[in-house]
């Protein structure tokens, strides 16, 4: 395995625990917080596909699928269509909604944008530095492994907050 099959398969593991965290869910269990200081799922799967979709584009050159695609006029939250979520306090992120299908179509293009970037790199593109303000310098390898690690952290949220959701419809 080449560390870009290695990449391909870490965001396509991303993408296996976004599905079944927002597929069946309504816009009110998507909007779900906890307690009031918390994140709901609809802010977490939007957050970590913001990240991802800005954060290739600036690997890439591109522009964002969220804007590119149509996705911030199709979701119309009350943000600056650069915002990604950094920084959310507890009113704003719950600014943040949608609906399960909206989630998953912005994802998913999101992340077909993304493997079609990484499936174009070969290996000596992955030392090749896109930040020399960091020491060490930041890679491209480095801001992908950045993205893998902030979206399974993100996502894992997102399942643990529709267990919650799951059990309290149970009760």
């Amino acid at each position: 395995m080449t560390s870009i099959d290695l990449l391909v398969e870490s965001f396509q593991r991303i993408r296996d625990a976004v599905y079944p965290t927002v597929n069946g869910l309504s816009p009110d269990d998507l909007a779900f917080r906890p307690e009031a200081e918390s994140n709901s799922i609809a802010w977490l799967v939007w957050h970590l596909t913001r990240v991802q979709d800005a954060q290739v584009a600036g690997l890439d050159g591109s522009e964002q699928v969220w804007t590119r695609s149509g996705w911030a006029e199709r979701f119309a939250l009350p943000l600056d269509p650069t915002d990604t979520g950094y920084g959310h306090d507890p009113r704003t992120v719950a600014l943040v909604t949608g609906d399960a299908a909206s989630l998953l179509g912005y994802y998913e293009d999101a992340h077909e944008k993304t493997l079609a970037f990484v499936r174009s790199l070969d290996e000596s593109d992955l030392s090749r530095v896109v930040d020399r303000t960091w020491d060490p310098p930041a890679t491209v390898s480095m801001g992908l492994v950045n993205i893998i690690v902030d979206d399974l952290q993100h996502v894992g949220q997102a399942a643990y907050v529709r267990g919650i959701v799951q059990r309290r419809v149970l009760r």
